[in-house]
């Protein structure tokens, strides 16, 4: 899809990610309509307003009208823990009801990154559903599969900021020698952007993530080294993710909602078994030490870049 061919529609637009999306979409010269809960959200200028809820089926047709693509970038671990599968699986079929009733002939989906199986956490599994429900839809479906996003604001991001910041010793499960493809928010919006713009990703899925494959003790190491912080981890095989994120919930600004889940999901290995879309949207990867220092750098106070 070029700009100037129709409007786009982003719903999570206020996200760590929609908003990064929205500022590149309408930069990029498209024009983007950005659906929300409240109308007093902030939007960047230029783009249009609409308000509904996905769990409010009623008030989603309004904001699909005369639309071409939709980027679905929608969670529901934010309105607390207790019920976000179900949460989550009534606003994706919200979502495909609204797209087929309004016509929309593209959806552009970022989900979770992790293999398929009995053992995937709560979170992982219910990104998988919602990813299996939107291709229900009339319309098609391209699914982005991403793990750990660096970036200012990010859940992942801000869980191991904290850590690395306040617990200079950590005791921590066996999830620390878990295998994960972390990568840079920009790059995921690099991919997000780039897939409008290529019909070839029209109704597929793939794996992104940056280019180095690390533990998750090798990646609060590094972190810890970026920041000039010390960092011991020892691993205690008798402490489960369950037990654990329960001090995680109270050593970080992360909701215990979002934390939970992300920490319980630390168990499932993370990484990249399909690169094809490498040669679809070719540019250089971010680094995860640079990807570090550009999120410091955005959050404020730092001179990484």
């Amino acid at each position: 899809m070029d700009p100037g061919e129709g409007t786009v529609l982003v719903a999570g637009a206020t996200g760590f990610i929609g908003k990064r999306l929205v500022s590149r979409l309408s930069t990029d010269g498209y024009r983007v309509r950005c659906l929300v809960r409240r109308a007093d959200a902030p939007l960047p200028d230029g783009a249009e307003r609409a308000v509904g809820d996905f769990l409010e089926p009623a008030s989603l047709d309004a904001a699909f009208a005369g639309i071409d693509t939709a980027y679905y970038l929608v969670h529901s671990m934010g309105g607390g823990r207790a019920g976000f599968e179900r949460r989550d699986r009534e606003a994706a079929e919200n979502f495909v009801a609204a797209g087929n009733r309004g016509r929309l002939r593209r959806a552009i989906y970022l989900g979770g990154l992790g293999e398929t199986g009995d053992n995937l956490s709560e979170h992982l599994a219910s990104r998988l559903e919602v990813a299996s429900i939107l291709r229900k839809g009339t319309f098609k479906t391209t699914s982005l599969r991403a793990a750990i996003i660096v970036g200012a604001g990010g859940a992942s991001f801000e869980m191991i900021r904290a850590l690395v910041e306040r617990l200079p010793i950590m005791i921590t499960p066996r999830w620390v020698s878990t295998r994960c493809q972390p990568i840079a928010v920009g790059d995921v919006i690099r991919y997000l952007a780039g897939c409008l713009r290529d019909e070839r990703t029209a109704g597929e899925t793939f794996d992104i993530g940056g280019p180095d494959v690390l533990t998750y003790r090798e990646m609060m190491e590094r972190f810890g080294r970026v920041e000039n912080k010390f960092t011991m981890i020892l691993s205690l095989p008798i402490l489960t993710p369950k037990l654990s994120s329960y001090w995680v919930g109270l050593v970080t600004p992360v909701r215990p909602s979002i934390a939970i889940p992300l920490i319980e999901g630390l168990r499932n290995e993370v990484v990249c078994r399909d690169s094809r879309i490498r040669e679809l949207i070719p540019f250089p990867l971010t680094p995860y030490d640079e990807a570090v220092k550009i999120a410091l750098a955005e959050a404020g106070g730092s001179d990484y870049t």
